[in-house]
């Protein structure tokens, strides 16, 4: 069976320090690590991340689905998490907490990110007003 996508992100993430191939080759990575909200089974998902000076931000695009992805459901449920971030010098492993951002804050946040990275906003327009792309802050855990 060959390798699924996010298998093989992962896999690259792990073998190269933190950096991967297309379609995400030159962007911030991380592998966040959550509880099934059903299952209880811990999974694994490659993310890009936006920092921030006291959080990082991620994502729940799911590529312009029209629901939510997985993980955002069970950060909603069990929001403690374990994030391995790639940095310049390698991969950075620590524990975090999840909330989503809401309001006008998530409304900047998104303005920001699409400026940066145009595809988020082609997922967007993708999810044809069925939903708003939720936006999650990581915390470091003290």
């Amino acid at each position: 069976m060959p390798e699924d996508f996010n298998a093989r992100v992962i896999r690259e993430f792990r073998e190269n320090d933190g950096k991967v191939g297309p379609p995400f080759e030159g962007a911030p990575m991380i592998l966040l690590h959550h509880v099934g909200a059903k299952s209880g089974a811990e999974r694994v998902t490659p993310l890009i991340y936006f920092p921030e000076p006291d959080h990082y931000v991620i994502v729940a695009s799911a590529a312009g689905a029209p629901s939510h992805p997985a993980w955002y459901h069970n950060l909603k449920t069990t929001p403690d998490v374990t994030v391995e971030l790639a940095t310049d010098s390698g991969v950075d492993t620590f524990t975090a907490h999840a909330e989503e951002i809401t309001g006008d804050e998530r409304d900047a946040q998104w303005d920001k990110i699409v400026g940066r990275n145009p595809g988020f906003g082609d997922y967007a327009r993708k999810t044809e007003g069925i939903r708003t792309i939720p936006l999650v802050a990581l915390t470091r855990a003290a």
